[in-house]
């Protein structure tokens, strides 16, 4: 399924190009789901062939909890805990991204053609991409797999600790909790999937394509042309400041400014919001053997518009973690990259370039 992920900064119009692209794929015959974290002007009946889900954060939040209450009851009651009342819970800030993660996952499977996902303003909707990743990750280090192997001792072992240990029911929750993340993040982050900025041309919009450029490279993800919404005709107050940003900006589509906040089908329609296409050759991460030169291995991320003040690397057993700015990404070695040390890094034209030395005595002689 083809997926478009909307993002930009708060009150950039985001939510409302969101809608409308997604409009547009409907009006073309493409059924199409739009996914928004809060309301969107599309009215009651917006177009045959479109869906609109809000994330519901506080439904979220209670069946989260009600599980796992289900799940820990021996334990809480071992504890003297008193369960919570649903009258009693109410979603701590933040929840949001997760609650369109969750809704993400239950929809993915359904038979669309195009997927529109308005993720939530600014870093916090672009970090939602690394989400599924860290969380897979936390749950192999709290219920590793390979553990299972000894489910059947679980029972001796409580009785002889006093404390009921983790039975079979939290590894196959973990299991399908897995699934779903695994299944989020092949959504996220997949060849079929790329990333819609849009922004207000000025000072505050350049900065956040910029960190959109670097969000997309750090994921392997292919970036759409930009929308720059609400542009002022020439001669309005502000058109000069908006132009002048305009052409600092590289391969961005003016989205005009209507003069009030588009509401309803008809109001969507005037923007002139493009369709999706398919979605351009995404940067990757390559390795590249400079052994007979330098005697090193380089890993080349391409993260254009990064600043060497605001990357940082760690590596951790077979993985390398690299931060960018307000995102982070840990990935996998490649199989030779496990073999070599880390000496280094640098960052030019766009590329960070991390240098790997061969172990010795790792690597065959010659």
């Amino acid at each position: 399924m083809r997926t478009v992920l909307v993002t930009g900064p708060g009150g950039a119009g985001r939510t409302t190009l969101a809608a409308a692209t997604a409009l547009t794929a409907a009006r073309a015959g493409t059924p199409t789901l739009l996914l928004t974290p809060g309301p969107v002007p599309l009215g009651t009946a917006p177009a045959p062939g479109l869906r609109v889900v809000a994330a519901d954060p506080d439904a979220a939040f209670r069946n989260g909890v009600g599980a796992l209450q289900d799940r820990a009851g021996a334990l809480l009651g071992l504890l003297g805990a008193a369960p919570l009342e649903d009258g009693e819970l109410a979603p701590p800030p933040g929840l949001a991204p997760y609650a369109l993660l969750a809704a993400l996952h239950r929809h993915a499977t359904e038979p669309y053609g195009l997927l529109v996902v308005d993720l939530p303003a600014g870093t916090e909707g672009l970090a939602l991409l690394a989400a599924p990743a860290l969380l897979r990750r936390y749950l192999d280090r709290l219920l590793p797999r390979q553990r299972q192997a000894a489910r059947a001792l679980r029972p001796v072992l409580g009785k002889l600790a006093g404390v009921p240990l983790p039975g079979a029911e939290w590894y196959e929750a973990a299991a399908r909790a897995e699934a779903a993340l695994a299944a989020s993040e092949a959504l996220l982050t997949g060849p079929e999937t790329s990333l819609l900025p849009v922004l207000v041309p000025g000072r505050a919009g350049t900065e956040a394509l910029r960190l959109t450029r670097i969000a997309a490279s750090l994921h392997g993800l292919a970036l759409d042309r930009p929308l720059a919404n609400r542009v002022l005709p020439e001669g309005a107050f502000g058109a000069a400041a908006q132009h002048a940003a305009l052409k600092t900006l590289e391969d961005v589509r003016e989205i005009p400014h209507l003069g009030a906040e588009p509401a309803g089908p008809a109001g969507l329609e005037a923007l002139g919001a493009p369709l999706p296409g398919e979605p351009a050759r995404a940067p990757e991460w390559t390795l590249h053997d400079l052994r007979a030169e330098t005697g090193l291995i380089e890993w080349h991320v391409p993260l254009p518009g990064a600043e060497r003040g605001e990357l940082d690397l760690y590596r951790f057993e077979d993985e390398l973690a690299v931060t960018a700015g307000p995102f982070r990404r840990t990935r996998p070695l490649p199989s030779a990259l496990r073999r070599c040390d880390v000496t280094g890094a640098a960052l030019r034209d766009g590329v960070l370039r991390v240098r790997f030395r061969p172990t010795p005595g790792l690597w065959p002689e010659g």
